[in-house]
């Protein structure tokens, strides 16, 4: 008789279903790794748990045209198929050409902060190879970033909500830096971009002269991969410390401001959840809060922040005579960097200033208050001065060297350092990546390189001034095509022909302008036997240089003979005061730091010498105004001008209404205008060629503002303000 076998003895007999059986299981293993993938909570456990997915897929993560394509086909699981959608339907917007206009394109991205992998996306899907470095091997900051409406729409079409299920739930409108950062490395993986932690980026190696290689970076460690990495862009994210070579900085000085971050341990319990956020207070709209914080506490306030996510996050400008008083700054400098150093700053005091703050603000009910810890595993706490911030001149260049062009772009804070209370940091940084995204696909669709960078200059003028309420509304059609975002952006307002004459100025007048300053220097200090001046840097180390230029301009002021060489932080420090004191200069760094740099920074000197040999060699002297009811007069109308009112350049001052162009009278911008030394004139960037005021060899003069300081106006500060205080503490 026939009897029928159990459904054990059928399987283990059966080929095909045992087939079948090892394909669930390998199918399961997947899934649970994908999960652990998505879950994942730190940089180490992201690459860690992506390498073992591709490694089980059996997929090669360097395959970038095809990666992503081959895991959607190995990965049958519906969760990921969820988040397929979402990458699926941005890929198939037009802008992209299914990945057509950069499949010959290798970019280099440093910088795996939220702007350096958000720009690292669009140029995946514009289908570039993209490799990004970066030198931290964890993401640990906790400060929590506030979004735009826009932001908000961009990361949950890329699936923001399916790796992190809090992503902006109900109202809130913020999410921290280190969230945002594993949220976009996971979404550059799974589209095929190497990322590579651990890797100091030094500089970038010219291609050799056999024609054997092209561009390259120089990193640390010398054997590591991305040392072999041929590019033709590179795409620098690097933060406001780090900006290439060729870029010039333009520095926007306000009145010291002092800020203090704190992040304390969200257990997420249920009284937590019941403690209101604080989305901004201002002293100007709840005067009794901060007199009663001042009252009760001895914690004067200019404003408070509070934000709930992975942390509790404050952030608060407070005022320096109460830091003073609460002992938390020991001792009143006028220099910035001396005041907040880190020698001049009691930690503990710190601590409680800001625990106090963050108790009162929230009417103590946030239990057991513990602060989060950094990445050193202290408490996270910072207080730092954003008196100075920095804005490059232009975006974007390009480097040729035997033959081999090299396309040069800048996203994030070495672009425009973000002013943090009014959160733009990161929407102004997502739409600098964007609008690098269409210069790099216009780059890769063979467009010739000075209509890229012109185009790229012309949508960089709007930058600076995108608010919520002037960009456009209709979000759904943002993409990297500018004109989705900026109404009435005209993409040709900098002609080609312009971009060739600024590039052009700009290295050889720089290079002439160091070259100068060298020479005035060493002439200057010649006379004295223990001066030697070889450079603009590492001879400035003992304070010397500095004092004997003081003494042959102002020989009252300082008596060289009672110096000690090897006292370079009295030497350094002597210098400094005097320039401060006598002629407004402030210093570029502290005189120990001047002192105990293993290297000194090049530009900052050369920045310093410059103002030294401004007010040496100018009539009048350099000490910049600070009496608000103080006046001079226009450089244009000579009508009285008040500081309050006045605006910047060359060197000139101005009624902001006067600063118009000489030929068509349009009203100038800063960084926007052409001036021509010779005649005193300004012109726009159309009318910037008029024949009669060409220089040697028919080329035109471009002003250098490198060094210049620009002066903030009532008028263009109010559109950027969120509260009067904010306004009157950021004048000059």
């Amino acid at each position: 008789t026939y009897k029928l076998s159990t459904s054990s003895t059928v399987n283990s007999c059966n080929p095909y279903l045992l087939s079948m059986a090892g394909k669930q299981e390998l199918g399961n293993q997947a899934h649970a790794l994908f999960d652990r993938f998505v879950a994942s909570q730190t940089c180490k456990e992201v690459q860690q748990n992506f390498a073992e997915l591709c490694h089980h897929l059996q997929l090669d993560s360097q395959d970038y045209h095809h990666f992503y394509n081959k895991l959607k086909e190995k990965l049958n699981y519906w969760k990921a198929k969820e988040l397929w959608q979402k990458i699926d339907k941005r890929a198939s917007h037009p802008d992209y050409e299914q990945g057509k206009p950069c499949a010959k394109t290798k970019c280099l991205v440093l910088g795996a902060g939220p702007c350096g992998l958000r720009t690292a996306v669009e140029l995946a899907l514009l289908g570039a190879q993209v490799v990004v470095l970066e030198k931290r091997t964890s993401f640990s900051r906790n400060n929590v970033l506030h979004l735009w409406p826009y932001t908000i729409r961009d990361l949950r079409n890329l699936g923001a909500k399916k790796f992190y299920g809090r992503f902006c739930s109900g109202s809130l409108d913020h999410i921290s830096i280190r969230q945002l950062q594993l949220i976009l490395l996971k979404l550059v993986l799974l589209l095929g971009v190497e990322v590579h932690t651990g890797v100091n980026f030094k500089g970038l190696l010219e291609p050799q002269a056999s024609g054997s290689t092209g561009w390259r970076a120089l990193v640390h460690p010398e054997s590591h991969p991305a040392a072999s990495y041929q590019f033709d862009v590179f795409i620098s994210a690097g933060g406001g410390r780090f900006v290439p070579d060729g870029f010039k900085i333009k520095e926007l000085r306000g009145k010291l401001a002092i800020g203090i971050t704190a992040n304390f341990t969200n257990r997420r319990t249920a009284a937590e959840t019941q403690v209101a956020e604080i989305s901004g207070v201002a002293r100007i709209y709840n005067q009794k809060f901060f007199q009663q914080l001042h009252t009760e506490m001895g914690i004067d306030l200019e404003n408070i922040v509070y934000y709930k996510d992975d942390t509790h996050y404050f952030v608060m400008t407070a005022k320096k005579n109460s830091l003073l008083k609460k002992g938390v700054i020991k001792q009143d400098s006028s220099d910035a960097e001396q005041l907040l150093a880190q020698a001049n700053v009691d930690q503990e005091a710190l601590l409680q200033y800001a625990y106090d703050a963050a108790q009162f603000s929230t009417s103590h009910k946030l239990p057991d208050l513990e602060f989060a810890l950094n990445h050193v595993g202290k408490p996270d706490v910072a207080m730092f001065d954003f008196t100075c911030m920095h804005r490059a001149e232009y975006a974007s260049l390009v480097r040729e060297r035997r033959g081999k062009k090299l396309l040069i772009g800048l996203v994030g804070d070495c672009l425009v350092e973000p002013f943090w209370p009014l959160g733009t940091g990161i929407a102004r940084g997502f739409l600098a990546a964007f609008d690098t995204a269409w210069m790099v696909r216009n780059w890769g669709k063979g467009v010739t390189h000075l209509q890229v960078l012109a185009e790229r200059e012309s949508v960089y003028q709007l930058l600076s001034q995108t608010t919520p309420e002037n960009t456009s509304k209709n979000y759904p059609a943002y993409s990297i095509d500018p004109s989705t975002r900026y109404p009435n952006v005209n993409l040709s307002s900098i002609k080609p022909k312009q971009v060739r004459r600024k590039r052009r100025s700009t290295e050889t007048d720089s290079l002439r302008r160091m070259v100068d300053l060298l020479s005035w220097c060493q002439k200057h200090t010649a006379w004295c036997e223990r001066v030697q001046v070889k450079d603009l840097s590492q001879s400035w180390r003992s304070g010397l240089a500095l004092c004997a230029l003081i003494q042959h301009f102002r020989p009252k002021l300082i008596d060289m003979s009672s110096l000690d060489e090897n006292d370079a932080v009295h030497n350094n420090q002597l210098a400094f005061d005097i320039l401060q004191r006598e002629f407004g200069i402030e210093p570029i760094m502290s005189a120990g730091d001047m002192a105990s740099s293993k290297e000194i920074d090049q530009l900052s000197v050369v920045l310093y010498l410059t103002q030294v040999h401004n007010v040496f060699t100018e009539p009048v002297s350099a000490v910049p105004a600070t009496d608000l009811g103080s006046s001079e007069l226009c450089y244009f109308c000579h009508q009285q001008l008040y500081v309050l009112e006045r605006g910047s350049a060359e060197g000139k001052f101005f009624h902001r209404s006067c600063f118009i162009c000489q030929q068509c009278g349009t009203t100038l911008r800063q960084g926007g205008y052409t001036f021509y030394p010779d005649t005193g004139r300004f012109y726009c960037e159309e009318h910037s060629e008029p024949v009669e005021e060409k220089g040697e060899e028919g080329e035109l003069q471009q002003a250098d503002l490198s060094t210049g300081v620009q002066v903030w106006t009532i008028s263009e500060l109010i559109p950027l303000c969120i509260n009067v205080p904010i306004l009157f503490n950021m004048l000059h």
